[in-house]
């Protein structure tokens, strides 16, 4: 396995309940798991973690450490970095002023940004733990299955696959230059920093028209072998009712919790 595919494969291969079933019920009930849950009100506390009581049971129903799923779901919360205005931006009870900038931090913004990122690490946990039981070919094969465009099929099957080529050329390439741009005892190496940027972009540029000169020779060869628009799948066989009625249980549990954090069912 290449560095890039060891950094970025997210399959987890295991002997569970969880690996053996259906992606198209795991897709579902993914979905609307990560939906019921964007619907947690703010500060609703006890909502957010029922929500998550599901995923516990899944994480070790699939014989996953929690250590793993937890480490996997952090890559995804820098991007929520975007919600932090909130809490200088949100009237209500001030906490706190920054020096200087006479920022006031209030009460309710802090509030805001703690479900937000409450909320999305939730949902990233959900993909995580879909993503590491179930292989890319099943999940690309039931989203054709469940109706999604072919076209968008295909687009996210070829990035996925041709990511690692790409990428495995990039670091040939950066290997390459650190093998000419060696370091010597008492001189400076590297260049300066408008020459290190002139390299850099070179290598930007080279790599795009290798992968431009890539795609127009693989797609020749995919229209050669018959290639029609889609990647082709096996036929799948029926959605099996116990896979169906977890799904369907997941999904109603979690808009059960949220029926009741907003009192709708009062």
């Amino acid at each position: 396995m290449s560095a890039i595919a060891f950094i970025t494969e997210r399959y987890e291969a295991r002997s569970s309940p969880v690996h053996v079933a259906d992606a198209r019920a795991k897709l579902l009930g993914a979905f609307g798991f990560i939906i019921a849950v964007t619907f947690t009100a703010e500060g609703a506390w006890l909502a957010l973690a029922l929500s998550a009581v599901p995923l516990v049971i899944v994480t070790f129903a699939a014989h996953l450490t929690p250590m793993f799923v937890v480490r996997r779901s952090f890559l995804a919360l820098p991007f929520v970095a975007v919600a932090l205005p909130l809490i200088f931006t949100r009237p209500g009870e001030t906490l706190f002023t920054v020096p200087l900038t006479g920022w006031t931090g209030s009460r309710e913004g802090i509030e805001a940004v703690a479900t937000i990122m409450a909320r999305s690490w939730i949902a990233v946990l959900a993909a995580v733990l879909l993503t590491a039981t179930t292989p890319i070919v099943e999940l690309l094969r039931g989203l054709r299955s469940l109706g999604v465009p072919r076209l968008l099929v295909a687009t996210v099957s070829f990035t996925y696959r041709y990511f690692y080529v790409i990428g495995d050329e990039a670091t040939r390439m950066m290997r390459a230059r650190d093998s000419r741009s060696a370091a010597l005892p008492g001189y400076r190496s590297g260049g300066s920093i408008r020459w290190r940027a002139s390299v850099l972009g070179h290598m930007v540029g080279s790599l795009f028209v290798r992968s431009l000169e890539r795609s127009e020779r693989v797609y020749a060869a995919m229209q050669s072998r018959g290639f029609a628009g889609e990647p082709r799948f096996l036929d799948q066989p029926s959605l099996r009712p116990p896979e169906a009625v977890a799904a369907a249980l997941l999904v109603g549990y979690a808009f059960a919790v949220q029926a009741l954090a907003h009192g709708w069912l009062t």
